[in-house]
């Protein structure tokens, strides 16, 4: 249906095209005849040049202004303004049209992602409703000078549509008809221009997707390689968004493209095009998304979408709005507070609202002033940043200077050379036990940086016994692999003597203290340190005084239960060697665990009894 409805189309724009040559025809002939002047005196012909003289210097002066198009300072011009007492005169409109022209080429130009949400509050200050000929003015030149900065000029179109969809059809309407004129005459550049925007237009829903539909098959109907590689650009741009809305329109679109491959006499360079759009669609449009995230600002209940036929006829720019024209005093004065109305509509202020702020922000001001003055002089004012913006530049660092360096002696170097304040010297150990966790298996980098740290400043020591804290009570989360170098990593301390023994106080291995995760991690650490010192070395220093009294939690001597976990536990992993003193107590003291079992059985059974006796003696007196 969309091709047959295109078909008539190149007759349409031939017809215009002779339609507008014939003015110009009749204006060449009346230009040829002679003309025909009254018969008169001389005088009389010198006084009606001379008329005719003051007559056009009088209207260049109207067109001009006070000042004849001359540059005025600014604070002359605000002393011209002032001087104008008529707020409605026809020099005060001309005025206020320039800046208003003004105002609206700059918020324009000044678009982009960033501050097109600040910049659209400002824009809707302005008389859209008088300057809405400008305003689409300056857009279409805006996209055409700068043709990468569509989408933020269609997100612009976008937002201020859902407000004044009259701008919106206006702008539409435009576009449409420079399309017309670019095809006609064969203007790539413009051509390209006005699909492009058109696409975009089409993303953010300002225009139905039949437009796009229609023009994709009009530059696909007489196939030239410009036409060709016109259509391939404008798919690149609304085949995302196409997609989505009218999936069989896109495919049938595609299919054509399909088809023209097929066809002889196409040249390399189309075909290599064509091949170039399928591949962006192959990607899915990765690189030419339909709307960028930042640019999705309007809701989809409040979009409005124009449905404009490109066959259509009666189509019309309006050119007549970008050019001042004056009105009547109270013309004039009605239009101003309509418009002031709208604003009040579209921003949600109200004249009231703003005094009454205005107000409160001076009575703010003053209570602060009056604040300041009754604060003592010694009192000062604590900033705190809660954006962690200084924990994240100092963890980047971190990294940079760990990944970066070849050996560990140069990566100590550059950390101590970032004099890091003693409050975050924690950060540095978490960043080295997170750099080797996550390597795939354990290497002694990390952890010959974690020694050297340790010995250089015991600060460290600290905050690396701290951390060990930390990741025992969270090494449930951890994966096998990580688990491993993390333990690995502060077996490395130990044995190195980084960092003291009383690190080991934190476990307490018992069936009801540990998970299956801590008893892994104690396991890596005991294996660890055995292979490097070795097993006797290791018993020797678990039997040192300053050491047993930190390992007492290794080797509980309170329950008989709990001297077989752990007797178990350390024959299980191969260090059962460790454990001879504890068998040895158990045994000397095996008729005192026995008793003391009996004594907790027996009181085990009274309890018992006495729950018994009076669930009966409750029964019985329910039962009477």
């Amino acid at each position: 249906q969309v091709v047959a409805l295109l078909t008539p189309l190149a007759a349409v724009m031939v017809t215009e095209a002779e339609t507008s040559a014939q003015p110009q025809a009749n204006g060449s002939a009346a230009d040829s005849k002679p003309a025909q002047t009254a018969p008169g005196d001389d005088k009389e012909n010198k006084q009606d040049e001379e008329y005719k003289k003051r007559k056009i210097a009088v209207l260049q002066k109207e067109a001009l202004g006070r000042t004849g198009g001359v540059y005025i300072p600014p604070f002359k011009l605000a002393r011209l303004e002032k001087e104008i007492e008529d707020k409605t005169s026809k020099e005060y409109q001309r005025r206020a049209w320039e800046a208003l022209r003004k105002s609206i080429n700059g918020l324009v130009n000044k678009v982009n992602v960033s501050n097109i949400k600040n910049l659209v509050v400002e824009l809707f200050q302005e008389n859209l409703i008088r300057g809405r000929g400008l305003f689409c003015r300056s857009v279409i030149r805006a996209q055409m000078a700068s043709p990468g900065f569509t989408n933020i000029y269609a997100a612009l179109v976008a937002v201020v549509n859902t407000k004044l969809p009259e701008i919106g059809d206006l702008l539409l309407r435009r576009i449409i008809l420079q399309f017309r004129r670019a095809y006609k005459r064969n203007d790539k550049v413009v051509l390209q221009a006005a699909v492009r925007f058109i696409a975009h237009l089409v993303n953010q829903r300002v225009c139905s997707e039949l437009l796009a539909l229609q023009i994709a098959t009009l530059l696909l109907e007489q196939v030239t390689s410009d036409s060709v590689e016109v259509a391939c650009a404008f798919m690149e741009h609304v085949g995302q968004g196409l997609e989505k809305i009218s999936p069989l329109g896109a495919n049938a679109i595609y299919d054509r493209f399909r088809g023209l491959l097929q066809e002889k006499g196409l040249d390399v360079r189309t075909q290599y095009v064509i091949e170039g759009l399928f591949e962006v669609r192959q990607k899915r449009y990765k690189d030419n998304p339909a709307i960028l995230e930042e640019l999705d600002i309007v809701e989809e209940d409040d979009q409005i979408t124009h449905e404009i036929d490109l066959l259509e006829g009666q189509i019309k720019g309006e050119e007549t709005l970008n050019i001042f024209r004056a009105q009547e005093p109270e013309e004039y004065q009605a239009d101003e507070n309509q418009w002031k109305k709208v604003a009040k509509e579209v921003l949600g202020e109200d004249s009231d609202a703003e005094s009454g702020s205005g107000s409160s922000e001076d009575s703010e001001e003053e209570e602060s002033e009056e604040a300041e003055e009754k604060r003592p002089v010694g009192d000062t004012m604590v900033i705190r940043d809660l954006s962690e913006t200084d924990l994240v530049t100092l963890r980047r660092t971190l990294y940079l200077a760990i990944m970066s360096s070849a050996f560990f002696e140069e990566c100590v170097h550059k950390i101590l050379k970032l004099t890091i304040p003693e409050s975050s010297l924690h950060e540095v150990c978490t960043m080295l036990i997170d750099c080797c966790a996550m390597e795939r298996t354990f290497t002694r980098f990390f952890a010959l940086q974690g020694e050297r740290l340790c010995k250089l400043n015991p600060l460290y020591q600290d905050k690396f016994c701290d951390n060990f804290e930390q990741q025992l009570a969270t090494v449930h989360r951890l994966e096998t692999n990580k688990l491993r170098n993390v333990a690995k990593f502060y077996a490395h301390l130990l044995y190195s003597d980084a960092v003291p023994w009383n690190v080991m106080q934190a476990f307490r291995l018992t069936e009801e203290t540990t998970t299956s995760s801590s008893r892994i991690f104690l396991k890596i650490i005991m294996q660890e340190l055995s292979e490097h010192m070795g097993i006797k070395t290791l018993r020797e220093r678990l039997q040192r005084p300053e050491v047993s009294a930190h390992v007492e939690g290794l080797f509980p001597k309170d329950t008989a239960k709990n001297i077989r976990f752990a007797i178990n536990f350390f024959t299980a992993i191969g260090l059962g060697v460790l454990t001879e003193e504890l068998r040895a107590f158990l045994e000397k003291n095996a008729a005192k665990f026995v008793a003391q079992q009996a004594m907790q059985a027996d009181d085990d059974d009274g309890s018992d009894s006495d729950s018994s006796s009076s669930s009966s003696s409750s029964s019985s007196s329910s039962s009477s």
